[in-house]
């Protein structure tokens, strides 16, 4: 279904009114009906076939006057392309019986999941270490991330209940909400309407558990017939023998023998249709002298058509499930996109604190050398007498301190580097890759990007269009106005017409036990064909030529008295649309806060990072200058030290403005919902597990520091 509504976002409440036009609906319901009435002599086909006559398509009530002043926004641009599946298996679509009528009646099997890795990884190996680009983490995750494999079943699981749908019953819904197992670098989003009130639970499903209420109105309403047809059939034989005190049995012990061979045939159309066909047989032996006949077939069929008048009535209204499981796989699509931006994000933020991790071992190192030079130093002017022994107790002091921020750094480092495994493998088990060390090859580029230049109203419509959030909720709001039209219908008495047509046969052979002898005489047996046989062909015959009918109309109608159920689940349906309309304002006024609270930051961060370099440089220019000094006997071991510590304190800076700055910027990216063009990220290569373009990540430079740290020991035989 292809749902693209032209709607602003302070448009969006009126698109999505009550129709003030289906009291045409209603006023035509009624028309049927006494129509219906004037006709119930007529054939039962052609009541049918009035009763179908389409509702007028209701019109949406136009924005009130003083909405039509606000500014616009672009219509969504909805997740393409549609109906998505990482397998070629379509679970819409019902496995018929041709060329084996068995195959309805089967279970599926479907392929184990995997559980290994793709071979992706192990090109990145070069000497018992994995040279990983931020282009490598996100594209291993597309292809290895458990988030998005438990998410990518959501895209089939939809499909199910379109199919589950098209059969007439209600849908189970969809768990359209974020799956989020993945450790660390937590992304940003919304929480899209997926419940009434605006609940935690994902637009694809109802809204339960302790965010939201238990159950909605968007399944209520009157239901359906079911559409597949049903066969019933019942073979059954009987033999029985019964004792007898009244003569009129025939025999003092009746002896009977019955076999019935009952078939049924239902099936609802989307009218408010159902269409019932019985055919039924028996065969029936008796030892009793006053039974005619002796096997007796009996036979009967009567099909019965009901059309609804008033509650159930139409095309449209029966058809909504289906409406909504279309909507429903709409939302899920979205929502695996709205997936993707989240876990891209996630991987992102996993990486520049890798790459944090990463550079604060190598300043902790630097740290490290230079106490352990001063010390140095500071042990030959001991040994020649020129510097106090207190001195050298100082600068080891400060050898054991940079040890053990090292060894700090280097066990933060090495639980980075299992985090961003976890995140782009699916198995660690594998001692090649559980024990080779991840070297990230991309810093973040401080060049300004092109979205930091326009203007906040072109970014918040940027965003607007391409939120997955405002495309779920505009979609919920859509199978919000269907369960408004099915509850108001709901409101109605029930008033069913149906006609029916059937006929009965009998037939059979002579009872041999036949008594011609006359009621309380001594019985005498009839002579041979003194009752005419009747053959089963004949009484098929006599069944369909009309010779027996058994024809008529009716109408069945059910009136509740004070209609209070009804009642409560239309004034739900509307509390609850009003609210779903609220939470989509509110998503709106959410975007366009985090749309400028991520450029403010962005302008903040490398402004930031920008000090932060010049505080480095002094900090280095200071260690330097106070180092010359001290060798020239004009400065003290206290004044060195100290001037490292700035340092150190400058580079730790320097790497935490770097690391926000690179998370600040895929979380803008993120909220402007364009990470996927921005990158080149193929969704239907993420939806596949089957990376063919690898994503393009702008905005990266290659690091300035080429030299890789040193772990310890311990620390690599782990």
């Amino acid at each position: 279904m292809n749902v693209e509504p032209k709607t602003t976002h302070h448009e969006a409440s009126a698109f999505h009114q009550i129709p003030s036009a289906e009291k045409a609906q209603s006023r035509l319901q009624v028309a049927a009906l006494v129509a219906c009435l004037l006709l119930s002599t007529a054939s039962p086909y052609g009541v049918a076939q009035q009763a179908t006559t389409p509702s007028a398509a209701p019109s949406p009530v136009a924005p009130p006057s003083a909405m039509k002043d606000l500014p616009s926004t672009p219509a969504p641009n909805y997740t393409e392309p549609v109906f998505m599946r990482s397998t070629p298996r379509d679970f819409t679509r019902a496995r018929g019986p041709f060329p084996n009528p068995f195959q309805p009646y089967k279970s599926i099997t479907m392929e184990p999941s995997r559980f290994t890795n793709t071979a992706r990884i192990n090109d990145l190996v070069r000497d018992g270490k994995i040279y990983l680009s931020l282009s490598d983490a996100i594209t291993l995750a597309l292809e290895n991330n458990y988030d998005i494999a438990i998410a990518r079943y959501n895209l089939d699981i939809a499909d199910t209940d379109i199919l589950r749908a098209r059969a007439g019953t209600l849908l189970r819904g969809v768990n359209a909400g974020l799956v989020t197992g993945t450790e660390g670098g937590a992304g940003q989003t919304l929480i899209s309407a997926g419940g009434p009130g605006g609940t935690s639970v994902g637009s694809g499903g109802a809204g339960s558990g302790a965010g939201g209420l238990v159950t909605s109105t968007i399944s209520a309403g009157p239901l359906p017939y079911v559409l597949d047809p049903t066969l019933n059939g019942t073979i059954q034989y009987e033999k029985q023998k019964q004792p007898t005190s009244n003569p009129f049995t025939g025999a003092p012990i009746l002896e009977t023998g019955a076999t019935e061979y009952n078939f049924a045939y239902n099936q609802g159309f989307l009218t408010g249709t159902e269409l019932n066909v019985g055919f039924n047989n028996s065969r029936q032996t008796t030892n009793s002298q006053f039974s005619t006949y002796s096997p007796l077939d009996n036979t009967s069929f009567r099909a019965t058509v009901t059309q609804h008048l008033l509650q159930g009535f139409g095309w449209g209204l029966n058809s909504r499930f289906i409406v909504q499981a279309k909507n429903n796989r709409r939302i899920t699509d979205s929502s695996f996109r709205q997936q993707i931006l989240y876990t891209a994000n996630q991987i992102e933020n996993i990486y520049w604190g890798l790459v944090s991790s990463y550079e604060d071992v190598q300043s902790k190192e630097r740290a490290l050398e230079q106490s352990k030079q001063l010390t140095a130093d500071n042990r030959k002017q001991v040994e020649i007498g020129t510097l106090a022994p207190l001195e050298v107790i100082n600068s080891d002091s400060q050898v054991a301190t940079d040890q053990q921020a090292l060894i700090s750094a280097q066990t933060a480092l090495e639980y980075q580097q299992l985090v961003m495994k976890q995140a782009v493998a699916r198995n660690l088990s594998d001692p090649v890759l559980s024990k080779a060390p991840v070297i990230p090859t991309d810093r973040v580029s401080l060049l300004e990007t092109a979205e930091e230049k326009m203007s906040v109203d072109d970014l918040v419509k940027q965003a607007y269009a391409n939120r997955p959030e405002v495309e779920q909720d505009i979609l919920q709001l859509k199978n919000s106005e269907l369960s408004l039209k099915a509850v108001k219908n709901g409101l109605l008495p029930v008033v069913d017409a149906y006609g029916f047509y059937g006929a009965s046969a009998l037939g059979g052979s002579q009872n041999p036990n036949l008594n011609c002898g006359g009621f309380g005489g001594t019985p005498v047996a009839c002579p041979p064909d003194k009752v005419p046989g009747i053959g089963y062909g004949t009484v098929l015959s006599n069944l369909f030529n009309n010779s027996t009918p058994d024809k008529g109309v009716g109408v069945n109608i059910s009136i509740p008295i004070r209609n209070r159920i009804a009642q409560g689940d239309q004034a739900r349906s509307v509390l609850e649309y009003r609210q779903n309309e609220l939470r989509l304002e509110q998503i709106y006024v959410q975007i366009r806060i985090q749309v400028l609270n991520g450029q403010f930051a962005l302008t903040n961060d490398r402004a930031q990072v920008q000090a932060a370099l010049a505080a480095r440089e002094f900090a280095f220019q200071s260690v330097d200058s106070e180092q010359k000094k001290y060798h020239l006997g004009a400065s003290t071991t206290a004044a060195v030290l100290q001037q490292q510590r700035n340092l150190a304190i400058a580079e730790n800076n320097l790497i935490v403005a770097k690391a926000t700055y690179g998370k600040d910027r895929a979380a803008f990216s993120q909220t402007l919902a364009n990470t996927l063009d921005h990158y080149g990220i193929s969704l239907g290569d993420a939806v596949s597990g089957k990376v063919s373009q690898i994503p393009v990540i702008p905005g990266l430079e290659a690091p300035q520091n080429t030299k890789e740290p040193t772990m310890p020991a311990a620390a690599a035989q782990q």
